[in-house]
């Protein structure tokens, strides 16, 4: 069972990095040249949205996941599989957001699934 809340930490974190980026692309950048008051403004108007809402709430049920998850595994052990949130997210995106593809990228996200086999390994 503590590999489903593992499973489930990395979902709800995948999916609300996935949704706050989507809603947030839509609604323009933060205005740079404003004031505090504009810029809290646009983050108040922004967390109305029901989807980012949304993924809020994923993180934080996330979490609760993550808690449960912290019952059954060393945090050694479990959090290296955490790193797995940057690998879906990573290829999610360019498929959501046809966000850019490099070897550099690759390569990275490569280093990061030998580095999570590497560290749960008990040699």
């Amino acid at each position: 069972m503590g590999y489903i809340y593992i499973f489930l930490t990395i979902i709800g974190t995948v999916y609300g990095q996935l949704v706050i980026k989507w809603r947030m692309s839509l609604k323009g950048q933060m205005p740079d040249e404003s004031t505090v008051v504009d810029k809290l403004y646009f983050m108040v108007n922004a967390f109305m949205d029901l989807w980012i809402i949304s993924g809020l709430a994923a993180a934080f049920l996330a979490s609760f996941c993550w808690a449960a998850a912290m019952t059954k595994f060393e945090l050694s052990f479990a959090y290296p599989f955490m790193s797995l949130s940057f690998v879906l997210v990573f290829i999610l995106s360019m498929f959501i957001f046809g966000e850019l593809f490099t070897w550099a990228k690759f390569t990275g996200i490569c280093l990061i699934i030998l580095g999570l086999i590497v560290s749960v390994q008990k040699f």
